[in-house]
């Protein structure tokens, strides 16, 4: 891939791959291209599966969204100035 030949090979191999479900991208030779050069994508017939059609998925909606409220929520909150120096708090640790 043209657009990750600046990426070095160590970073290629911890991060995601994220692919919707339009039937070009399933062709098997992109899958068999994403499993060799991919441990981990998200997508259909990928290692994290996507459901068909659902473009609104995103690595936010994935995964930080629900990481970033269990870090704000380790706490009860009582206020609104809480909440928003805790979501603060979170979005500085991540």
């Amino acid at each position: 891939m043209v657009l990750l030949e600046d990426v070095p090979l160590a970073t290629r191999q911890v991060m995601w791959f994220q692919l919707d479900g339009a039937p070009a991208h399933f062709a098997r030779s992109v899958r068999q291209f994403l499993n060799a050069h991919y441990p981990q994508w998200i997508g259909l017939g990928g290692t994290i599966a996507w459901p068909l059609r659902s473009p609104d998925l995103t690595p936010l909606d994935f995964y930080f969204w629900g990481y970033m409220k269990q870090k704000v929520h380790t706490v009860v909150i009582e206020s609104r100035e809480q909440l928003l120096d805790r979501i603060d708090i979170a979005a500085e640790e991540i």
